[in-house]
């Protein structure tokens, strides 16, 4: 196929946008890092070039549809009108432009509500192409869910459809099924769940609490589940991309909700009215940005000691990012409180055995217990520490995911505790992960860090006047 990209693809990236580009139905499954975003783009591109579509509607999840901005804007080879979904007013008369392809952004919890839905369905009945893409699409496979349904029943008035994960099957091959079925239910040879489910699942009845509850014996067939889905797919993990550099980066950004917004703000107008003040010391300026920082992450400590929370849109994120990828994770954060939390939580979900710690509050002699179980056992799936406590010195190389939840000012710190997982001895490609929550510090903080900029107290506090103006 003849097609100018505006950014130069790696080799797997033409041929999965080779494999999948005239098709109506298509599914990328690439794992993070891949670069299945920059493909999606160019096959949109593509079709708008062939006079195939003229709109894409991109429903992904809230730290990754903004994202979709960026992303367009470097890599779509053709002009582009961008709309982003409670940004902008989606239906606008200037939108007709035949000489630009129309984006429009949405949440995928956007389609959970009737405001959402009704926009997408306006455009939908515009009368143009339209291409409409899925990102993470294990956000879809709970057939039951209410945004399943809707995205589904959609689909149906959709010319050109594409779902993109990095991992399809988290937890039963039976999560497949709404995820194709968006596509065409007919791809998979079943009209319904149930016959699906038939044919790829030994199901027995098991009592839980007195009642009987439906569940999968054993999972049956699957080779042939396989083929099926490779006749409209490409499957791309990094480990087979020889063409990859050995250390990816990635950025999720993250939206704060509305109290933690308003709260984000006060501590900002705090902080700059205290950095203006050339009477107050470096440490005291220091102490509002930490504040600030502390509150992106959804918690703030007062002076008294106390712990002020919020509800933390990152820790959804982070839970999001690990459903969709395979592999051992090793995830960073500056404060106790977030590495406490961060433990609870995926205990509560994978198991005790599934996390390791290095923090303040864990011995010399469980640091070392601790790390060689991470690398030895295949149980231990996600290491937590403080990237100051835990970057310098460790072997980590069984991890390919690199997660930042919060980073520190520190360059140094920064660059040791990407190197924990990327040394001698790793054999995979690794991912290094920001979650962001746009608008505020955290965008400071990374820009700095990319940008080589060494932040001792005394440069903070001007740094932050540039922040924070």
């Amino acid at each position: 196929m003849k097609f100018n990209y505006k950014t130069k693809p790696f080799e797997h990236q033409r041929d999965a946008l080779k494999k999948g580009a005239d098709s109506n139905n298509f599914a990328y499954f690439m794992e993070m890092g891949t670069g299945k975003t920059k493909v999606t783009i160019d096959n949109a591109a593509y079709l708008f070039l062939q006079n195939k579509i003229k709109h894409v509607i991109v429903v992904a999840p809230n730290s990754v549809y903004l994202n979709w901005v960026k992303e367009i804007e470097t890599h779509c080879s053709v002009a582009s009108h961008i709309m982003c979904h409670k940004l902008d007013n989606l239906i606008s008369p200037h939108l007709n432009d035949p000489l630009k392809l129309t984006w429009y952004l949405f949440n995928v919890e956007a389609l959970s509500h009737k405001s959402g839905l009704k926009k997408v369905k306006e455009i939908l009945t515009a009368g143009n192409e339209t291409m409409m893409i899925i990102d993470e699409a294990t956000t879809i496979k709970n057939r039951t869910a209410k945004r399943t349904k809707n995205i589904i029943e959609l689909g149906k008035y959709v010319s050109f459809k594409r779902i993109l994960t990095g991992s399809p099957v988290t937890k039963s091959p039976l999560d497949l099924y709404s995820q194709c079925a968006f596509l065409d239910r007919s791809l998979l040879g079943h009209d319904s769940f149930y016959t699906f489910r038939a044919r790829y699942a030994v199901m027995h009845e098991i009592d839980m609490g007195g009642r009987s509850v439906l569940l999968p014996k054993y999972y049956t067939n699957l080779s042939e589940l396989e083929q099926n889905i490779k006749k409209f797919s490409f499957r791309c993990r990094k480990s087979e991309c020889l063409d990859l550099p050995d250390k990816l980066y990635t950025q999720y950004y993250i939206d704060l909700k509305d109290e933690h917004q308003k709260a984000y703000n006060q501590l900002k107008k705090n902080a700059w009215a205290v950095i203006q003040n050339e009477e107050v010391s470096y440490s005291n300026k220091l102490t509002e940005i930490l504040k600030l920082h502390q509150c992106v992450n959804g918690h703030v400590k007062t002076d008294d000691g106390k712990i002020i929370e919020f509800d933390d849109p990152k820790l959804d994120e982070l839970l999001n990012l690990i459903e969709e990828n395979d592999g051992k994770f090793i995830i960073w954060a500056n404060y106790i409180y977030n590495i406490e939390k961060i433990i609870k939580i995926l205990e509560s979900k994978y198991g005790k055995d599934s996390v390791v710690s290095i923090y303040g509050a864990i011995n010399a002699e469980r640091r070392i217990q601790n790390c060689k179980r991470f690398e030895n056992e295949n149980t231990v799936r996600f290491f937590v520490g403080n990237p100051t406590t835990g970057g310098y010195g460790l072997n980590l190389v069984s991890a390919s995911h690199v997660v930042y939840y919060s980073n520190s000012y520190n360059l140094e710190v920064r660059e040791q505790s990407e190197d924990r997982a990327h040394r001698i001895g790793q054999d995979k490609n690794v991912l290094v992960i920001d979650l962001i929550t746009k608008g505020t510090v955290d965008e400071m903080i990374i820009a700095a860090l990319k940008g080589k900029i060494k932040l001792s107290a005394k440069t903070l506090g001007e740094e932050a006047k540039k922040w924070l103006s």
